[in-house]
């Protein structure tokens, strides 16, 4: 070895998995039921109301709080499907409602 060559050290080694000062998955990526529970969201509202309303729901509040510590992407479109999922579920519930008090005053007139 001359003076003019830089020292040889080796290869170094590799970064951390998750990146330099991340420990693990950071996210940044979409969530994966992210488009179902908007699609389930909207056709509550549509023509299905309860029926995909109640998973649009359950799998929205889920899918919620797993972005506060994932970092998704797409939080505002599981947001949006969750709060379609709200709308028809409470629109179906409004629509029995009142269709069951319509049939028991046809009973009651006869």
């Amino acid at each position: 070895m001359s003076y003019n060559e830089p020292p040889n050290y080796g290869t170094p080694p590799p970064p951390p998995a998750g990146g330099y000062g991340y420990g693990g998955n950071v996210g940044g990526g979409d969530h994966p039921q992210g488009t179902l529970i908007l699609v389930l969201g909207i056709l509550s509202i549509v023509c299905c109301g309860i029926f995909t309303g109640i998973p649009a729901i359950i799998m929205g509040k889920k899918a919620l709080e797993e972005s506060k510590t994932a970092n998704y992407n797409n939080a505002g479109l599981i947001k949006a499907g969750w709060i379609c999922g709200i709308i028809g579920t409470a629109w179906s519930v409004i629509v029995i409602v009142i269709y069951a008090i319509i049939f028991l005053a046809a009973l009651g007139s006869n």
